[in-house]
């Protein structure tokens, strides 16, 4: 299946990216960007990009695609509700009614959060928008996902672009362990996150918002892999 992944420069992104090379149900992947990745890659193709809110200059460019993996995303910290709303709802919408118009049997995989509010009236200025964000996108004409993981630890060499970030990562890295056995429900990987959006978008799921343990119990199944691939969850 051809994939279109945006985010590919963040964390997440990254990490989802570098399983779709890895697993050969994915001929194609476009990258949709501000900056070129950094991967060279036979089945990597990239549309760099500085217009993330009007994309009639792509739109047929985009047709023929079995699968959209959305992975930006910002934090909230010190944002205006309006400004937030406008780099998380509006941005990504913008992308998904493009998608929608000439891909509807297109499968949408969103990557939201832990504690998204669904209701879109609580207190969480973050949750609410994640939440009318998830509403807007399972309304579109086609098939979307819900991924809303909590804690994510990057693997296979994926690492965090935010120096403090990374350097908690780092910290963290010997506890995953215990930190998986502790919070289950909480915790996975940037490997089980990339492998669960390419098994839901290959074979669907019965549920449209998928939680950290429905995360990892897609992840973790027998990885699809290319030969010399790791292997390692």
């Amino acid at each position: 299946m051809k994939v279109i992944l945006f985010g590919a420069t963040g964390m997440i992104g990254d990490g989802v990216l570098r399983e779709c090379l890895a697993d050969p149900r994915v001929s194609m992947v476009l990258a949709v960007g501000r900056t070129p990745c950094g991967i060279t890659h036979a089945k990597l193709r990239e549309q760099v990009r500085a217009d993330f809110f009007d994309y009639r200059d792509v739109r047929a460019e985009w047709s023929g695609y079995a699968a959209c993996f959305f992975c930006l995303g910002v934090s909230s910290v010190g944002m205006r509700e309006a400004d937030y709303t406008r780099l998380t709802y509006d941005l990504t919408l913008a992308a998904a009614r493009a998608l929608a118009e000439g891909n509807p049997a297109l499968v949408f995989c969103y990557v939201s959060g832990a504690g998204t509010d669904s209701t879109e009236r609580g207190r969480s200025m973050w949750a609410r928008v994640k939440g009318k964000t998830e509403n807007h996108l399972i309304a579109l004409p086609f098939r979307a996902y819900m991924f809303r993981p909590a804690y994510v630890h990057p693997r296979r060499g994926t690492r965090s672009k935010t120096r403090l970030y990374q350097a908690f990562y780092t910290v963290l890295g010997p506890l995953y362990p215990l930190l998986r056995r502790l919070a289950p429900g909480y915790v996975t990987t940037t490997t089980a996150l990339g492998r669960a959006m390419i098994e839901v978008a290959a074979k669907g799921h019965g549920r449209r918002v998928l939680e950290s343990n429905d995360i990892n119990a897609l992840g973790e199944r027998p990885a699809h892999r290319v030969a010399g691939s790791e292997s390692a969850p």
